[in-house]
Formats: C-alpha cells, structure tokens, sequence
C-alpha cells in the first residue's frame, strides 16, 4: 500500500472540516481492508495527509453508526470507542520503533512511542500534547451508543518536534518514504469492527504490527 502526501500550499485551520477547501484537491485513503471476521457494520472511514516542513496534517472522515464514546481524558483507552489510529514510522533505522496516535470520535486521545511491537512503550507526556492541534466534530461524550447512521472527523496537526524527542526523524520532503499504517476501531461497540489501510494478515485483530506498514511517500 502507497498513499502520497502532498505538500501544504498555504496554512489553514485545524477545525475538523473535512469539506474545507484546503483539503478539496487532496488525494483520500480508504480503509477497506479488516482484520478477524467481516464485520456487519463496515463504515467507510477515508483519510488525507498533508505536511510543511514543521508538521504532518492528518484528517479522518467517517460514514459512522453504532457510535460511542466514553473516554473524554487523555492517555485513556480510546480504541474501545469510536476510534481513529495512525500508526507510524518516521524515520529510516533497523529497528522496529513507531508511534501510534489513537483518537476517539470525541477528540481523546492516547499518543505513545514504541520501541519495537508492543516493547518499550512510552506514553508521550500531556505537556507535550498541548503541542499537538486536535479538533473534532462531535462533542463528548456518546453513551448511550447512537445507533443512527452519522459522519464524524477528526483533524491534527501534529509537530516534527515531538517526535523527535523520542526517535530519529527524517523530516518529510519529497522523496522521503515513511512507514505507517491508519486504522478504525470500535471495540464496546455493539458493532465492533477493525478496519485497516494496509493489510495485516494475522488471524486475530492487532495494530501493533509494524512489518505490514504501508508507503508514506512524501512529495
């Protein structure tokens, strides 16, 4: 899997519109891979990347239902909720290090460094969240579950400079390749699901798998 990222031309608002015109004439993602059994409820959850040379923009959009979210504090275990994650690898090592950032429908977020899959984690500290722009379109947080079909986002702007306090990072420019992969998960849901961008082939659902990243390919 490959998904080119394009260069921001102008500075815009992080605000959760996935219809603004900044995003209008960039490329999506799809998230139509899954991992365990097919699931009944397969929302059609889309991504786009862009990057400047201090920061990668990333934006989720997604054709929801079944939607809950309890979690509303950081570091909480958000991929029980309605939830949005990337995953990835921003430098070009041996090792098997990447970052996962997980947010739940309701803006909460878990942002944490490993040292290889599921081995030397760090939880990045809330100080150096604040650094990270995050908004959402729905408020939070969702219990009982909202059964009704609805569209949620989730946008970030998320700094160069807080990643690298934790690992090598060669700054995207064109031509540079990362490794990632991007998921959506709703684990208490009643409909719980575990869609993937690229694909991960193990027989039971499990994100932390760096070795089926994709191409992030920086143009």
């Amino acid at each position: 899997m490959q998904y080119q990222v394009s260069r921001l031309t102008a500075p815009f608002a992080v605000d959760a519109d996935w219809q603004k015109p900044a995003w209008k004439e960039v490329a999506a993602a799809r998230l139509a891979h899954f991992m365990g059994e097919k699931p009944a409820h397969f929302p059609d959850t889309q991504l786009k990347m862009v990057y400047d040379d201090e920061a990668v923009y990333v934006i989720f959009g997604v054709q929801d239902q079944y939607v809950r979210a309890t979690r509303t504090a950081y570091q909480q275990n958000v991929f029980k909720d309605s939830c949005v994650e990337f995953f990835f690898k921003p430098n070009d090592d041996d090792t098997e290090n990447y970052f996962n950032l997980e947010t739940n429908c309701c803006g909460a977020a878990l942002f944490a460094f490993q040292a290889g899959p599921r081995q030397g984690e760090v939880r990045i500290p809330s100080q150096e969240f604040e650094t990270v722009t995050l908004a959402h379109s729905l408020p939070g947080p969702i219990d009982p579950e909202l059964v009704e079909p609805l569209t949620w986002s989730v946008e970030y702007r998320l700094p160069l400079n807080v990643l690298r306090n934790y690992c090598s990072v060669v700054p995207p420019a064109p031509g540079v390749v990362w490794k990632a992969n991007f998921f959506k998960i709703a684990d208490e849901s009643s409909q719980p699901h575990y869609l993937t961008w690229a694909p991960v082939d193990r027989p039971k659902p499990d994100f932390h798998q760096p070795r089926f990243f994709g191409d992030l390919v920086f143009a």
